[in-house]
């Protein structure tokens, strides 16, 4: 543990010596930035870019029934995956409340690795072990294990033989024993690579000494929250909450309704019934000033509809953008709507998914 009880990954070290400039996140001692914001952003827009991901919580699911178990307690469908394969899911509490947006792949028969947010760990580890049954076994590897997302269109040169989208290998990288899967939060090509703690640095700096020739970066979180915003990626504790769920969140598609049982179907159901009081829309500002931020006020001719979760001014298209919650009525492309930004009204239309597009 450091000062002020944050804890660190086990690349602190190297984000140190580098001089990235660290902030408290989730609990942990994170690099926001190296160099800055828009250098590193581009660099994952049109070469490839390396971020610390170890703080996120690591938790192996194995025993006799484990898939199925697991299949109640998540809303996207595990009997799906094909060993090796991965899916984006949610975990709810009863009344259909977003705990955590997670990873899932499945790595064995009955054995799966679950990738969560730093800051819900052990709440997640808490809720899993209320509700295990059977021969299941939960593990949470997370203080043993390490990693790093590597994204960027040029991670085709840095690696060959990459797994397919959505699945995971384990393969062996300079003598360095690693798990790889191709997935990622910046909108670009890219994988997340998981190996043991004590091999962090000495994986970190390969990849960094490797990566020179193609213009690779060491990026922070304020990179890493640009990136995805631009592709309306949503951000748990800021878009996602327990109080709300996947259905107004606009995440339906990782929820599989045609499941008997799992936990918080019952409220999804009356919500898809129903129609969500408010939707999660993303939106793009009309004029050049200072950015939208977190709980900004939303209006439409002088009448409040809603609030801003996540925002800020985007490196790639120039233009404050956001992502808010507005009454459904009002939650349409295209819908022109008025951002407060320090006690003034600014224009802002809400806008198709993803903010950002990859020039053909």
């Amino acid at each position: 543990m450091s000062d002020g009880g944050q804890k660190r990954t086990p690349l602190y070290d190297e984000h140190v010596r580098r001089g990235a400039k660290m902030v408290a996140f989730g609990g942990w001692l994170m690099p926001v930035q190296y160099t800055s914001i828009v250098e590193e952003h581009r660099a994952v827009r049109e070469n490839i870019g390396v971020f610390d991901i170890s703080h996120m919580g690591q938790m192996i699911v194995d025993g006799s029934g484990a898939r199925d178990w697991l299949n109640t307690m998540l809303t996207n469908n595990i009997a799906k995956l094909d060993i090796g394969q991965g899916q984006y899911s949610f975990l709810l509490h009863e009344r259909g409340g977003i705990i955590d947006d997670l990873i899932a792949y499945r790595i064995e028969e009955e054995k799966h690795l679950l990738v969560v947010n730093a800051s819900r760990t052990e709440e997640n580890l808490a809720w899993l072990e209320s509700h295990q049954r059977g021969d299941v076994k939960i593990d949470n590897r997370s203080a043993n294990y390490g990693g790093v997302a590597i994204q960027g269109p040029r991670v085709t040169d840095l690696f060959f033989n990459l797994p397919a989208r959505n699945h995971i290998v384990d393969i062996e990288l300079e003598g360095t024993p690693v798990s790889m899967a191709r997935t990622g939060y910046t909108g670009e090509d890219g994988v997340e690579v998981f190996f043991r703690a004590e091999d962090a640095a000495k994986f970190w700096n390969m990849v960094l000494e490797k990566g020179k020739q193609f213009g690779i970066k060491p990026c922070g979180l304020g990179a890493r929250d640009t990136l995805r915003l631009e592709m309306c990626y949503p951000l748990n504790g800021s878009d996602l909450s327990p109080e709300r769920n996947p259905i107004e969140a606009g995440l339906s598609f990782f929820v599989d309704l045609t499941k008997p049982n799992f936990v918080g179907r019952e409220a999804l159901l009356k919500t898809k019934e129903n129609g969500p009081r408010e939707k999660l829309v993303p939106f793009r500002m009309k004029e050049k000033g200072a950015p939208p931020r977190p709980h900004y006020p939303v209006f439409e001719n002088d009448e409040r509809i809603g609030e801003v979760t996540s925002g800020t001014l985007s490196p790639s298209l120039n233009w404050g953008i956001g992502m808010a919650y507005v009454s459904a009525p009002h939650a349409k492309i295209g819908k022109k709507i008025d951002i407060e930004i320090r006690g003034r009204k600014l224009p802002a239309t809400i806008e198709k998914k993803p903010l950002y597009k990859k020039p053909s």
